[in-house]
């Protein structure tokens, strides 16, 4: 049977349609000023990879404020184990970091690591550069994608500022206010004698709203690599505590190809 070149009959030419961008995986760190919305960024990175049917682990740094109780109902969790556990030991290796990973029910490529709800930095023996190298270089072995939710105060977080250092990628949060930039600022200098290596930081303005003008973000951080806008119902999964939930409305279709732009950059 013969069909018409160019009907929607005929073949398709496989060779020229656009070819899904090779995600190769990786550690990436997100990281920013406080409420920027680390954790909100780094679990839709989560999920879009574990949509996208990729093995990643979703570490959570904060010990003062456990974001893991924040992020999705406890009963979406296979069970409650915790990063103190990990961190507490001499030693951590893959065995160790496995048996305290957590399973969300609903997502089958999706393993997490956090603190538990009423857990905070002294609930465990105190832990050090060792444990956190240790820990991040496990996860690489474990799973391909690594997404790393760092706590602000590096100052004082040994896992986040380890986090910075070790991490192929960081995306730096920012947002559209003088606090936020002046945040920054005040931080390059722990940075700079850390070592970090600025050439992997992505820049990003986040939760940016129609009222904000970015042009003064980039001119106190430079050139932007990405803006992600602000979603009422993002905002709203986030205050309800379930940010695995999709995104389904029209003000949150920027805010998803955002995500998705980051994502294959970071990790393509």
């Amino acid at each position: 049977m013969n069909f018409k070149k160019n009907s929607i009959f005929g073949k398709i030419d496989k060779a020229a349609l656009p070819k899904e961008k090779v995600l190769h995986g990786g550690v990436l760190a997100v990281w920013g000023s406080p409420a920027s919305g680390k954790t909100t960024v780094a679990t839709k990175i989560a999920k879009y990879l574990a949509d996208k049917k990729k093995n990643v682990v979703l570490l959570l740094c904060d010990m003062t404020s456990p974001m893991l109780p924040c992020i999705c109902p406890p009963s979406d969790l296979e069970c409650e184990r915790s990063l103190g556990s990990i961190l507490a030991a001499p030693h951590v290796n893959e065995s160790l970091v496995k048996y305290h990973m957590i399973t969300h029910k609903k997502m089958d490529y999706l393993t997490i690591l956090g603190m538990q709800k009423g857990e905070n930095e002294y609930s465990y023996t105190p832990f050090g550069e060792t444990q956190a190298r240790e820990l991040i270089s496990a996860l690489r072995k474990i799973a391909p994608f690594v997404i790393i939710d760092c706590g602000s105060y590096i100052a004082n977080d040994v896992l986040s500022a380890v986090a910075l250092l070790e991490s192929d990628a960081v995306l730096r949060l920012a947002n559209c206010d003088l606090k936020s930039i002046s945040y920054l600022s005040s931080q390059l200098s722990t940075l700079q004698s850390a070592g970090l290596d600025f050439d992997k930081q992505y820049k990003c303005a986040s939760n940016i709203k129609s009222n904000h003008g970015i042009e003064h973000m980039s001119g106190a951080m430079g050139s932007l690599s990405f803006q992600l806008p602000h979603s009422e119902e993002l905002e709203q999964q986030y205050l309800e505590g379930n940010l695995f939930l999709d995104l389904t409305l029209k003000d949150s279709r920027d805010f998803r190809k955002e995500i998705e732009k980051i994502t294959k950059e970071v990790f393509g």
